[in-house]
């Protein structure tokens, strides 16, 4: 018996080892990083890109970051089909003032065509994406390049740089399932001295159905909780079914959702952020340092046929003009639910 035991054990390892060497073989590994880049002042927002081979299909598999949250506030990565800046990297502050002390371009990530692939920050572990799901990008996509956006929250020291980033993993297998992020977002102002509740809601209006697999929250220092549903309409009433809810203080890593359950036409995706500010004594923007806020849900989902949501964010314009109470579309409003962890 030992040895028909030992014999099993062998079989297992060469087995284990064939199927590592044939994904290894199969998985490539990019490292997309900055370019030694000198953070020259607090909030500072860098971009770097990549073009994508034009005549060749990549699917995107899995993120390994190469940060850490005391040097890397969050990290975005963006699909463009065309680029603001040809510069090897460049100051990509969209909502910030125009620094007149910098020799760097300024321009948006992206020119046209903008998707959110992916986000981290505060220390989030590596995503692998689910067994035959995959980002397209490259000839047959409107994605022609990559562009890494990092924000440093402190100035670096003269001399210091920094070539934070990612490693993607990819393959040129044709991947059956095609990935995508919808990124649901609230503007505002948040008054001091209260809770504010940052809501934003949109229907799936396109003809396709998506599956969500892994949910992200981020705010800044006020978030307490954020929450995203799937929410349906029966005779009437609307039905609330949590897709994820979290302390967006944690890490902000991509989790898996709490109900896989597929999003069709019709459906309603919607997001709250509840703000504390009640020791702060100013009104507090959404803007990209951290003395504002900002409110975002991303859901990554996946299709099963065709190509992903063309949509791909969804927007309100948050306190004090928008809240989920005083839009006409939603009821049966899980008040508590979503504005608490528990």
């Amino acid at each position: 018996m030992a040895v028909v035991h030992m014999f099993s054990l062998m079989l297992f390892y060469v087995f284990s080892l064939f199927i590592s060497m044939i994904w290894c073989s199969e998985f490539k590994k990019y490292p997309m990083l900055m370019p030694a880049v000198h953070p020259h002042k607090d909030d500072f927002y860098v971009c770097t890109p990549i073009k994508i081979v034009p005549d060749k299909n990549f699917y995107i598999v899995g993120f390994e970051p190469n940060a850490t949250m005391n040097v890397v506030h969050h990290m975005l990565l963006f699909g463009c089909s065309s680029l603001a800046s040809f510069d090897e990297y460049w100051d990509c502050g969209e909502m910030a003032e125009t620094d007149n002390d910098s020799s760097l371009q300024k321009a948006t990530p992206c020119a046209q065509g903008s998707h959110v692939i992916y986000a981290w920050a505060r220390n989030a572990k590596p995503l692998k994406l689910p067994e035959d799901v995959g980002f397209l990008i490259g000839k047959d996509t409107p994605i022609k390049y990559l562009v890494l956006q990092i924000h440093y929250m402190k100035k670096f020291a003269e001399g210091e740089t920094d070539s934070s980033g990612l490693f993607l993993m990819y393959t040129q297998r044709p991947q059956s399932k095609l990935a995508a992020v919808l990124l649901l977002a609230s503007g505002g102002r948040i008054p001091p001295n209260e809770i504010t509740h940052m809501d934003v809601a949109c229907r799936i209006t396109e003809n396709k159905v998506i599956y969500p697999f892994a949910y992200r929250t981020h705010t800044h220092s006020l978030g307490r909780v954020v929450s995203g549903y799937r929410v349906t309409r029966e005779e009437g009433l609307d039905r609330w079914h949590l897709l994820g809810k979290r302390d967006p203080l944690t890490p902000q890593m991509f989790y898996p959702v709490f109900d896989k359950t597929p999003i069709k036409p019709g459906d309603k995706i919607a997001a709250r952020c509840t703000m504390d500010s009640t020791t702060r004594n100013r009104f507090t923007e959404v803007g990209p340092t951290n003395n504002d806020e900002m409110c975002n849900f991303y859901l990554m989902y996946y299709v099963e046929r065709g190509t992903p949501l063309e949509i791909a964010s969804c927007y309100d314009v948050g306190p004090p003009n928008f809240y989920w109470n005083n839009n006409e579309d939603l009821n049966n409003i899980p008040e508590e639910e979503a504005s608490s962890l528990y």
